[in-house]
Parts: C-alpha cells; structure tokens; sequence
C-alpha cells in the first residue's frame, strides 16, 4: 500500500505440504504464482487448470514409532497412473500418528482423464508400500 509492505505471514502456502503441485495450470503457471498474480490485481482469466484429473494422497503416518525406511516405492510407482512418489520422512524421525501428529510419512500423486481412475491408482499405490516403524520405547531414569 502507499505507505509500505506488511508482512502476513512467513513462508505461508496455499494447501499443506508438496500438494499444491498436483494442480497445473496453463502456461506453466504454479498455483502459489497463480495466487499472488490475483492478489496483484493482475487478469488471470485467460489461465486455466488443465482437464485431466489429478489427485495426492497425504500418506498417513500407521502408527506412531520412529521410522526405519519403506519398502514397496517401486512397485508403487509402476501403478499406472502414478505420476510422482515422495517420501519425506527421514530414517531415525520419530513420528506421531494423526491426531497428536502433524505430518505424514510422504505424498503420492497421481493423473488421469477420470477422478475415479486418479482415487483407484492412489490407493493401489499406498497398498504397495510396506513402512518400517520400530516401537519407541520409554527411557526410565532410576530413582534418586
């Protein structure tokens, strides 16, 4: 405004995560640049999402535990319609299931003419993967 930049909001997003990046618009436009381009007041009529289906499964975190790897992603991505497969939990993370959790073990995105072929490939994929999530145990201090 005319009289300086307020800050909002640091490293704020549009949806949670990598799932932005299941929506593509024309001219190469990401969603994030999509959205500020309105904010500027700029026209963005003229973009449009493209018509395919498109879709990203969040993929839940099993049990809670500390995470040894994931067995599966090959076998996971050759499901068609499976476009990208991203493992963002780290080997030694300790994870917390949904709702004292706030994260996921990984996105899986998927692409194709029908929604319901999107859903059936995302689901077929998250049944291929196996995850390995040792027991946390609890440290016990002895007694002073």
């Amino acid at each position: 405004n005319d009289t300086g930049v307020f800050l909002l909001e640091i490293a704020a997003r549009p949806i949670g995560g990598l799932c932005a990046d299941s929506l593509r618009f024309t001219e190469g436009v990401a969603l994030e640049a999509l959205i500020l381009r309105h904010a500027l007041g700029e026209n963005i009529s003229h973009i449009k999402r493209e018509d395919r289906a498109s879709g990203v499964m969040m993929i839940p975190i099993p049990g809670s535990g500390i995470y040894n790897g994931v067995e599966g992603l090959a076998e996971a991505a050759a499901v068609p319609n499976i476009e990208a497969l991203e493992i963002t939990a780290k080997q030694g993370q300790r994870l917390l299931r949904l709702p004292e959790g706030a994260s996921y073990l990984g996105f899986i995105f998927a692409r194709a003419a029908a929604s319901e072929d999107v859903e059936r490939a995302l689901r077929e994929a998250h049944q291929q993967l196996r995850f390995d999530i040792a027991v946390e145990l609890p440290v016990l201090r002895p007694s002073a």
